[in-house]
């Protein structure tokens, strides 16, 4: 009885710890950011220089988010910069697996993959459109 209650006990502890993973991988910063931009839309990114992006870096399911700045010509992205902490900028030089244009559609740039298979997105956070106004509920009757 006691090795039921001991093997019930464990299993169920890591039932909950799995569980806890499974929310942290779900909720890492490239996701939060994609599902806002999928819920609101985002404007069209002309060509320009852009310092307010946010640069995604993902290897499986952990993510680290940067904040930098890309150039965009002719609808491709030709560079990308992340921001130091002294405010100055460096290059991403990374060896892409696929040579081919990197667009932006609906305020993320198309998926880079680097040789290394890490993954690589762009995300202009001032181009997401404004939230829109919920509806408003109406008043339950009244006694009157």
């Amino acid at each position: 009885m006691k090795k039921i209650i001991t093997t019930l006990v464990i299993l169920l502890s890591s039932t909950a710890f799995l569980n806890a993973q499974t929310a942290k991988e779900e909720t890492n910063c490239y996701l939060k950011w994609a599902q806002k931009f999928e819920n609101r839309g985002a404007e069209e990114v002309a060509d320009g220089t852009y310092s307010d992006v946010i640069i995604t870096f993902r290897n499986g399911s952990d993510a680290s988010c940067y904040n930098g700045k890309c150039e965009i010509k002719d609808g491709k992205i030709i560079s990308m910069y992340i921001k130091k902490e002294d405010a100055s900028y460096e290059l991403v030089k990374k060896k892409l697996r696929y040579d081919f244009p990197i667009t932006v559609t609906n305020g993320i740039s198309k998926t880079i993959l680097t040789i290394e298979d890490e993954l690589i997105n762009v995300l202009f956070i001032k181009k997401i459109l404004p939230k829109k106004a919920g509806f408003e509920k109406a008043p339950d009757p009244s006694d009157d």
